[in-house]
């Protein structure tokens, strides 16, 4: 089933994200010479304003960057630490058995304006003052809320009423705004100009900085100017996998770009049977997603400070053993999963460059939490940390948790092909795993692969493990044969929005463009 949307197809450049609005602000920075990456980090701050409920600049931000001239792919880590004063025996202490769900507790520093600066001084033209122009317009001039947000905001409406910062902020007029609705955040606005006019600094040792430590301090939280002082976004080494010729790339452990490359190796093990959506298409897929996700939840923690052997967890040879626990004739037990509010945005440029960017406040309005006076709402990454004594994930002083932002990026010879993405927190690594397998398996085009209906395993804590979650369309035989096969199958909506919102853009050898947005959002993939 399509939207009747078509793949859009470009010769110049193209910029794909969740929403219309910031696709546009993104393109036009494209067209007046800018870089990929100046034109997806333009496009994410606009997001920053007009999609508050899943995203902030009080959150992280991960990213790929491929530079043509080098044929050389890059990655940046813009994901904050726990304040240094932060443990996990005094939560213990007093009662906590996992990290609360929000409030200062949760909030780890915030890695994104050091990322975007970062990304911008190395593989951008413009600078952070262009890039911020047109997400200070939108929160100064008012935007049209869209029927995603208004709905967003309305299922959440009894939490922001509690929280007087918030409900003055996204609740104006004392109920939830209707789509088409003008919605402006002043106080944001100033935030943003502030760092247009005085650059990254004064969000990590000036103004902004100082009004964030005193919201933490008013809460009893730990976090300190030191905290965010010391903040630097790390460059990595992308890693890396081959599926079926095709070069997949995310980032390292602390992000779980790794569990969607363990997902396609296991899937490589399987003997292909079936058409798209069968039974036995979609029972290995699934099996291979739990699996990977049970060695995520395992083994991924901050390798600065906890030792990931990622070389042996992407080998062919760990991948077939692992595949040895894999029952073609019955379901596994799965983990719990938790749906995250997050946007991908990806662009390429004329040059062939491209850029490949998640950012987040982790769960919808973060830890709900806005720093005083500034229209910062900060995430609530911290939230992710384990609380179990000894766990690598467990939370410590000056450590990043285990993250779920995993920007994508794929290769063909080492040649660009293209970024690509998701949001959807523990959904992103196999909605992932889908889109490849759509591509790469099914020969779809990328409209086609981001509309194709799709599938969320793992449980939930109400359920067993045996949880799968199927959108619309899927045949009722593949539904029987799942539930044959022993999965417990809920049937929701085409196009849920709890089912990730995807983007991506691909290249030939040509030049050409092909670029897909998600119908689960507002977004749109638009090019010249």
């Amino acid at each position: 089933m399509t939207t009747g949307r078509p793949t859009t197809l470009a010769l110049n450049g193209m910029v794909a994200t969740p929403h219309y609005l910031a696709s546009a602000a993104g393109l036009k920075v494209l067209t007046d010479g800018g870089t990929a990456m100046d034109a997806a980090v333009t496009a994410n701050a606009v997001l920053t304003v007009i999609y508050p409920d899943q995203t902030s600049i009080g959150g992280d931000c991960l990213l790929l960057a491929y530079d043509a001239a080098t044929r050389s792919l890059h990655g940046l880590n813009g994901s904050g630490a726990a304040p240094a004063a932060a443990t996990a025996s005094k939560l213990r202490e007093a009662g906590a058995t996992r990290m609360p769900r929000d409030g200062i507790e949760t909030v780890t520093v915030p890695g994104t304006i050091d990322a975007w600066d970062a990304a911008l001084t190395r593989f951008g033209r413009f600078g952070l003052n262009r890039a911020l122009q047109p997400a200070i317009a939108y929160a100064r001039d008012g935007f049209p809320v869209s029927p995603r947000v208004s709905t967003s905001i309305t299922a959440q409406r009894t939490a922001l009423e509690a929280n007087e910062a918030l409900r003055r902020i996204y609740l104006p007029n004392g109920v939830p705004p209707k789509a088409g609705e003008r919605l402006l955040l002043p106080e944001l606005a100033q935030t943003l100009e502030l760092l247009a006019h005085k650059g990254r600094d004064a969000f990590y040792t000036g103004p902004i900085a100082a009004k964030i430590i005193a919201t933490a301090a008013r809460l009893n939280g730990v976090l300190s100017e030191a905290d965010l002082a010391a903040h630097r976004a790390e460059w990595v080494e992308p890693i890396r996998s081959v599926y079926r010729g095709i070069q997949v790339a995310s980032m390292p452990p602390n992000s779980q770009g790794l569990t969607a490359l363990l997902g396609l190796n296991l899937i490589q093990q399987a003997t292909p049977s079936g058409s798209w959506g069968a039974a036995l298409h979609l029972h290995p897929m699934i099996e291979a997603t739990k699996l990977a996700f049970a060695v995520r939840d395992r083994e991924l923690a901050d390798p600065r400070l906890i030792p990931i052997d990622t070389d042996r967890l992407l080998s062919t040879d760990f991948a077939a053993d692992l595949w040895r626990s894999f029952d073609p004739k019955r379901a596994m037990i799965g983990a719990p999963q938790r749906v995250g509010d997050t946007v991908f945005v990806c662009a390429v440029d004329r040059d062939g460059n491209a850029a490949s960017l998640i950012q987040s406040i982790y769960q919808g309005f973060g830890s709900r939490v806005v720093a005083d006076n500034t229209g910062v709402l900060l995430h609530n990454r911290g939230s992710y940390f384990s609380l179990k004594p000894g766990h690598p994930n467990e939370l410590a002083g000056g450590k990043r948790p285990l993250h779920t932002l995993m920007p994508a990026m794929l290769l063909r010879d080492g040649e660009l092909l293209g970024p690509i993405g998701t949001q959807g927190g523990d959904a992103q690594a196999q909605v992932l795993m889908q889109l490849v397998s759509n591509l790469i398996d099914f020969d779809t085009d990328p409209q086609e692969a981001i509309e194709a209906p799709r599938w969320l395993a793992g449980g939930r804590d109400d359920l067993d493990g045996t949880l799968v979650k199927l959108e619309a369309h899927f045949d009722l035989a593949a539904v029987a044969g799942l539930r044959a096969l022993g999965h417990t199958v809920e049937a929701t909506h085409a196009w849920d929005v709890d089912f990730g919102h995807a983007q991506m853009i691909l290249r030939d050898a040509t030049g050409l463009l092909r670029g897909a947005a998600d119908p689960r959002a507002d977004g749109a993939a638009i090019g010249y």
